[in-house]
């Protein structure tokens, strides 16, 4: 979520909420819909999971404070995607400690406080957001697959701050102030696996963690990952790291890290 040169930071961060009350919209829109967050409101638990299906959902909130019994329904999503944080919004009074159990029980990343958080929303859900836990998992990788220079790392950083969703080589090169040829050449100096294969296994990993959710089937994986089709998901992850889409749910980053380098598979021919 933090901007780089040349504006090659990761893509907006994508907010969805199931919120029935008005209070709770107008704190949500004051948080995220500035600097270039995305925020889709829901009204029913069906909408919810359709926002799921078409894009990548870096955190949820539910208005648990509202009673209703469609919000229930959407709190039980976060069983269906843990992959996303999901926030619940009360007042915290103490006639709210059953909601508040009720989050706990699925598994929920917080449940925030009417009036008391509405002005630090986005603070607090950043560091809990998919992208920003994927980068700072995924980001020291480099050093593994051998990434030395300055650019090598700083190009590897904003692959990985994208969360798994496509980026050009056009793109990432203005952000470094260089050509695309430049960044290509210079990217795979030294040995190191060349830059159109590093962007497929960034997105492999991404694939990888979502497949863990139960709410997602390989369809929906490449989906909201962008892959132009599932059958572009199953050809990446197979030259990736040799396996296939349905067995992505079985691996760890660490897993697909190894086979791609022991199997040999850092290098393409293909331009990004």
């Amino acid at each position: 979520m933090s901007a780089r040169r040349g504006g090659a930071a990761s893509d907006a961060p994508h907010v969805v909420a199931c919120a029935a009350r008005e209070h709770t919209r107008t704190l949500l829109r004051k948080a995220f819909s500035r600097r270039g967050a995305s925020l889709r409101f829901c009204r029913t638990a069906a909408e919810l999971q359709r926002a799921f299906s078409r894009e990548l959902v870096d955190a949820a909130f539910v208005d648990v404070g509202s009673g209703t019994d469609e919000a229930w329904k959407a709190a039980r999503l976060a069983v269906e995607y843990p992959c996303t944080p999901f926030f619940g919004f009360a007042a915290l009074r103490v006639t709210d400690a059953p909601a508040i159990a009720r989050c706990a029980d699925a598994e929920f990343a917080d449940v925030l406080a009417e009036g008391i958080d509405g002005h630090v929303l986005r603070e607090l859900v950043a560091p809990h957001a998919f992208t920003t836990r994927f980068a700072a998992a995924v980001v020291p990788a480099g050093d593994a697959l051998g990434f030395r220079s300055r650019l090598q790392r700083e190009a590897w950083a904003m692959m990985v701050e994208h969360g798994g969703r496509p980026i050009r080589t056009d793109r990432l090169a203005r952000a470094l102030g260089l050509s695309r040829e430049h960044l290509s050449r210079s990217f795979a100096a030294g040995g190191a696996p060349n830059l159109k294969r590093v962007m497929d296994l960034v997105r492999v990993i991404a694939a990888a963690e979502l497949s863990k959710c139960p709410g997602y089937d390989s369809a929906a994986v490449a989906r909201v990952l962008q892959f132009a089709s599932a059958s572009h998901l199953a050809s990446t992850a197979q030259r990736v790291c040799g396996t296939r889409a349905a067995s992505l749910a079985r691996l760890r980053a660490g897993d697909i890290l190894e086979r791609f380098q022991q199997q040999g598979r850092g290098r393409s021919h293909s331009r990004g």
